[in-house]
């Protein structure tokens, strides 16, 4: 269970006032001590992560945040970084003691999942403490699912995950990264470049997972470096279905493809999974119309070791100021996403990988509310090297996009 990359996670977001219980909320549906207790409001400070599996939803993470009455100017801070947590959130819980009242605070967090239709429980804690005012929670949310339970003594906590299962969006984690493009008995050839960004003895997160689905999708998977992939094609008896690529491999490959296998990379792959390839072929475009003093953001949703040739902060800069001139580029990493990006021309993201599905869509709607294209590493990249048409050979449809 805890093997289970954070970006395949479903998200469960919880919320409330200073000494609602959320952190005994935790600690119960885990049946361990994760969370810290105190009667002192305001011990959660920042959102924490705590992985866990509900079944039979799966792997989820859980995000403990801080209360959202919490006051003074680092209190606002606070706050705000709590409501920022939506963005990543499939499922939130808002939590709501027997002995306190609805006000601002419950209606903001309520009225933020509506506007990002985040399906939202309603936990009416502590229980065990005093009776519930029949008029606790307002008529006009009604309709909310709601939990009575006390996370003290546990009752009423399987209530709650009854709902957590029933609200669970049927679609949390999208299609399959491959599956749906291959069938049973298929050959898919990945090409996996080991250069200096590979780590020693293993594979990189992206290879691995689309590895799994091939065989979970009952296909086989034959896994070569670049200088291997016309000799492995050519030992078959039959051309392989799909060939999928590093995208800094994407010429050598495309040269040893034979014509009609279909063509892709691991990155626009997860440009799919993770987010909405059509948005992010339509922002490839840009690239050909950056000029000299252009300002683009490249963000990556996760930190990482940078090798001396990294690929977002060295590679691709080059390759977009060798074509297009002297352009300006800003970095950004991690959970960190800027809300203003008015001074870009384009946003260019890493596959997200580590990210989760509603972050990456989150992340794009702040870009289309802004008018700001994005586009992600692998597309950028195809379109750069001049071979993205070939790399969306598995969806025609999006071919007609491109405009070179």
């Amino acid at each position: 269970m805890f093997d289970v990359t954070k970006g395949n996670r479903l998200h469960i977001a919880i919320f409330g006032k200073r000494n609602a219980g959320k952190s005994s909320l935790i600690n119960a549906l885990t049946g361990q001590n994760l969370a810290i207790v105190s009667d002192v409001a305001g011990t959660t400070t920042d959102p924490v992560y705590k992985s866990m599996e509900i079944l039979p939803i799966g792997p989820v993470m859980l995000i403990d945040t801080a209360g959202i009455d919490d006051s003074g100017e680092l209190g606002r801070l606070r706050v705000q970084k709590s409501l920022e947590v939506l963005r990543k959130t499939e499922i939130a819980i808002l939590v709501v003691a027997v002995d306190s009242k609805f006000d601002s605070s419950e209606q903001l967090v309520i009225e933020q999942c509506k506007k990002l239709t985040i399906p939202l429980i309603i936990v009416v804690n502590k229980i065990d403490t005093g009776a519930v005012a029949n008029n606790l929670i307002p008529a006009e949310y009604a309709d909310l699912p709601v939990a009575f339970l006390s996370s003290l003594t546990g009752n009423g906590i399987n209530t709650l995950k009854r709902l957590l299962i029933k609200h669970a969006p049927s679609k949390w984690e999208q299609q399959t990264l491959v599956g749906d493009l291959i069938n049973p008995g298929d050959v898919c050839v990945l090409v996996t470049p080991i250069d200096l960004a590979a780590p020693k003895g293993r594979l990189i997160l992206p290879q691995v997972q689309i590895i799994r689905d091939i065989l979970d999708s009952d296909a086989l998977a034959y896994v070569v470096k670049e200088r291997e992939l016309r000799a492995c094609i050519q030992s078959l008896k039959a051309k392989p279905r799909i060939v999928i690529t590093d995208s800094q491999a994407f010429l050598k490959a495309d040269a040893d493809t034979p014509p009609g296998v279909l063509f892709t990379s691991f990155s626009i792959l997860f440009a799919r999974f993770k987010g909405d390839l059509r948005t992010f072929v339509e922002g490839a475009s840009v690239l050909g119309r950056l000029r000299s003093g252009d300002k683009v953001l490249i963000a990556e949703s996760c930190t990482h070791h940078r090798v001396e040739d990294d690929i977002g902060t060295v590679k691709i800069p080059r390759w977009i100021r060798n074509m297009q001139g002297d352009v300006q580029f800003e970095h950004v990493a991690g959970t960190e996403f800027p809300d203003n990006l008015s001074e870009y021309k384009l946003v260019l993201h890493c596959g997200g990988c580590m990210s989760n599905r509603r972050d990456m869509l989150s992340r794009m709607l702040v870009c289309k509310e802004a008018g700001v294209p994005i586009v992600n590493y692998g597309i950028a990249i195809g379109y750069l090297q001049g071979v993205l048409k070939r790399a969306l050979s598995p969806w025609p449809e999006l071919q007609e996009i491109i405009d070179v």
